[in-house]
């Protein structure tokens, strides 16, 4: 539930950075070039410089980027540079690829595909072996995580990340679940592990709030890219940055065409699937998996099934495979013992509450790899399995 503090979300902020200077030792931001991670960096500069205090930033570079978003963080950094500790790294990271069933996951930096890069690395970006905990083809979940507990060095720290609660259900629940550990009480900190916090300071803030700190702020820095979304007739609630072929993100993969024709181009040569990507992905039906799907007259949707698994390639088949077998094994054994129904209502489908083969199509339309939409979830990868390996030999 919601609650007035009293003060505005800007007031509140403050607040919370400041609790995030008293009480930790060590305090680093994470930092995109997005709208919301810049006024986070605008803010937590604004009390550094009263502390007289250094702050790390970690800028984890996907290689497939607005030109205008690097440019902005190349401003920000210059601008900052007397008072932050740099860590932009530019790491072979193991990314979703949402656009074509042939290429399920890219590699941002892969060194082999070094000639068709979208950009080169920046000047500034670190040497990877001067972090040892990455692991070649990290994701980029693990990788972030593993950051804060290094540049925590055994000491308390405050990982500050600009995400806004509005934006997604998941982002809610990384504010508002009930059982997670905080420090103080705060309902804005979650315990990542060691003597690490991820601290939200602007999780309650609305789009508006961001653009009325840039208002009130004129001299301070932003993305001039939102300025192109806009005038391209982009609503502002759904003005994103990420990296551009992941299953959400590739929904603005148009975008690029007409606010940067140049990266566009670069784009559609790094990773495949990209312009057919750009010209359905607002479709509905059959051809995205999204809304409501049709089977051939002839075909039950377990048969449906099993077509589009035969029209998949074999790696990509066998992983769908494995990922069903737990799905169907999984309902089994909540009471499925005769199987798995060709369909169920669609009320109790959309919400996960029964299983069918109806929404194992789906999943194969949409292109879900990890069959996020049949309750599964991502697991850890591999780089991250050697990680810890190696951390336990060591402390061994």
């Amino acid at each position: 539930m919601k609650r007035l503090l009293g003060i505005n979300v800007f007031e509140a902020a403050q607040q919370r950075i400041n609790y995030s200077f008293d009480n930790f030792e060590r305090v680093y931001l994470s930092f995109s070039g997005g709208k919301d991670s810049s006024v986070m960096f605008h803010l937590t500069m604004m009390e550094a410089k009263k502390r007289n205090r250094k702050v790390g930033v970690l800028i984890v570079d996907l290689e497939a980027q607005y030109k205008m978003t690097i440019e902005h963080i190349e401003e920000m950094v210059d601008m900052y540079k007397d008072y932050i500790e740099l860590h932009w790294l530019c790491f072979p990271l193991l990314l979703r690829n949402a656009v074509t069933v042939f290429e399920p996951r890219w590699i941002a930096w892969e060194e082999s595909k070094k000639d068709i890069w979208v950009r080169n690395k920046p000047k500034l970006s670190a040497n990877n072996e001067d972090y040892p905990f990455y692991q070649p083809e990290m994701e980029f979940e693990e990788l972030i995580i593993l950051f804060g507990l290094w540049y925590a060095q055994g000491k308390t720290c405050a990982g500050l990340i600009g995400i806004r609660a509005d934006e997604s259900l998941n982002r809610y629940r990384t504010v508002a679940v009930f059982d997670k550990k905080m420090h103080g009480g705060n309902r804005y900190t979650t315990y990542i592990g060691d003597e690490l916090y991820n601290i939200y300071p602007i999780y309650d803030w609305k789009t508006e709030d961001i653009w009325r700190f840039h208002a009130k702020f004129k001299d301070l820095p932003n993305n001039k890219i939102y300025d192109q979304m806009h005038k391209a007739g982009v609503p502002v609630s759904q003005q994103r940055l990420c990296q551009p072929y992941g299953d959400d993100q590739k929904r603005g993969l148009w975008l690029y065409h007409i606010l940067e024709p140049e990266t566009w181009f670069k784009l559609i040569a790094r990773v495949n699937g990209v312009n057919s990507g750009a010209l359905y992905v607002q479709e509905s039906g059959n051809i995205t998996g999204s809304n409501k799907i049709s089977k051939p007259d002839n075909h039950t949707w377990k048969s449906f099934c099993n077509l589009l698994l035969k029209s998949l390639p074999k790696k990509n088949r066998d992983h769908y495979i494995k990922r069903f077998r737990v799905f169907i094994k999984g309902w089994r054994a909540r009471g499925y013992e005769d199987g798995i129904p060709d369909e169920a209502p669609k009320i109790l489908e959309d919400k996960q509450w029964a299983p069918s083969w109806r929404r194992m199509c789906k999943v194969l339309l949409r292109n879900d790899h990890w069959c996020k939409g049949l309750g599964l979830t991502q697991p850890k990868s591999e780089a991250y399995a050697r990680y810890l390996k190696i951390k336990k030999e060591k402390i061994a």
